[in-house]
């Protein structure tokens, strides 16, 4: 899956993350598509390392993709379909 779109910022709340990208979009996605983030602290969400295809976490070996997120693509490594 390609996609142009890169994140500017990323910011959480409570129950979701908020990812601005470049061309103005902001994409709201629940936490718990993520159990890695969802479980987190505050300061290991704050270590994210946004690069040109997507966001990462070193402390949570968390790797999330703009294509995936556009796609509605939850984590990946786990088993069966994301409930939203």
């Amino acid at each position: 899956m390609t996609s142009s779109a890169t994140a500017k910022s990323i910011r959480f709340d409570s129950d979701s993350m908020w990812v601005e990208l470049a061309d103005g979009r902001v994409l709201g996605v629940p936490l718990a598509w993520f159990p890695r983030l969802l479980n987190a602290s505050v300061a290991q969400r704050s270590g994210v390392r946004i690069s040109p295809r997507g966001l990462h976490w070193d402390v949570l070996d968390e790797d999330i993709s703009i294509a995936g997120l556009l796609a509605g693509e939850g984590d990946m490594t786990r088993a069966g379909p994301v409930a939203a």
